[in-house]
């Protein structure tokens, strides 16, 4: 009995065991991960290659160098791709001449836009008068982008009969067109007038009355200035206490019209006393009807505040 059912037929419902010529050698599985990755790892590696290459080319700024060379060669390669420069955008230009600017910028339409370095373009940009900061950016496929901080000018700088503008910090802003700004901003003169222009010019501001008198600030010996009107005085102002010497001629006009009156020079040097120096021709008599010209003002009085005595 026992050995009739050990010889019992295996169920033909039974999977068979899978023979080892079925199987999938570990070769085989391998060569099938490595073509499954093969192609991604393939595009990667190229587009990391033309990517990194691009940025080591474009930021070299050694024209007619090998890498200047390299750049070149690359900015031709990628022809095919369409990346070329389809516009040149610039941004916060006002002043600066747009022939020098586009000189400066160095690339066009047309031009291969991985071929040029931002950064060489950004250093010519700084060099035109009229920027104080400029930014370069490529932004692909086909715009190059170009943003200006310029300078800004404060006044016009009267030097060796030459008339030159000039920014808050004493940096001369161009040499061409004055003209255009002569009744727009305040005239200073001589050597040394663009360090120091920034400061009087600032005090002057606080006494709008007299700014619109003052014709040119006058820069003497490099440390002090003199005003000159508009209708021939000119206001001596002593070194390094401008804003004191403008609020006593401001009192003294305000009290005395001091100046409406016939007179070529007043000097503020002197912290006790006022100086004045009329005109030649203030005393001369006048001839015509006496209601066609009026008399001259009296001098106006010598300020002493520093030795005047009590009645006794």
């Amino acid at each position: 009995m026992g050995e009739a059912m050990s010889r019992a037929p295996i169920s033909r419902g039974t999977t068979p065991r899978t023979s080892i010529k079925d199987r999938i050698s570990k070769r085989t599985m391998f060569l099938r991960r490595l073509k499954k990755w093969a192609r991604p790892a393939a595009w990667t590696t190229f587009v990391l290659l033309i990517v990194g290459t691009g940025l080591f080319a474009a930021r070299s700024v050694a024209p007619g160098g090998t890498i200047a060379s390299l750049r070149e060669r690359l900015g031709g390669s990628t022809d095919f791709t369409g990346m070329r420069v389809a516009h040149v955008v610039i941004q916060g230009r006002s002043n600066t001449p747009e022939p020098l600017l586009r000189a400066a910028i160095g690339v066009s339409e047309g031009d291969p836009i991985l071929g040029f370095s931002v950064e060489a373009a950004r250093t010519r940009i700084e060099t035109l008068t009229w920027v104080e900061q400029a930014t370069v950016e490529r932004r692909l496929p086909d715009t190059v982008v170009v943003a200006l901080k310029e300078r800004r000018p404060f006044a016009i700088w009267q030097n060796q009969k030459k008339y030159l503008l000039i920014d808050r910090a004493g940096q001369i802003v161009a040499n061409q067109d004055v003209a255009l700004f002569k009744d727009k901003l305040p005239m200073v003169v001589g050597p040394g007038a663009p360090a120091g222009a920034n400061s009087l010019l600032t005090t002057l501001d606080k006494y709008p009355a007299l700014a619109g008198r003052v014709l040119a600030s006058v820069r003497v010996g490099e440390r002090r200035w003199d005003l000159h009107l508009k209708n021939g005085i000119d206001v001596m102002l002593p070194e390094g206490h401008e804003a004191e010497a403008l609020d006593r001629l401001m009192q003294l006009h305000q009290d005395h019209a001091l100046m409406d009156r016939p007179l070529t020079a007043i000097d503020l040097r002197l912290p006790d006393r006022l100086v004045v120096r009329p005109r030649p021709d203030a005393a001369v008599t006048q001839t015509g009807p006496a209601t066609s010209v009026p008399p001259p003002p009296p001098s106006p009085p010598v300020v002493t505040p520093t030795v005047a005595k009590r009645p006794t």
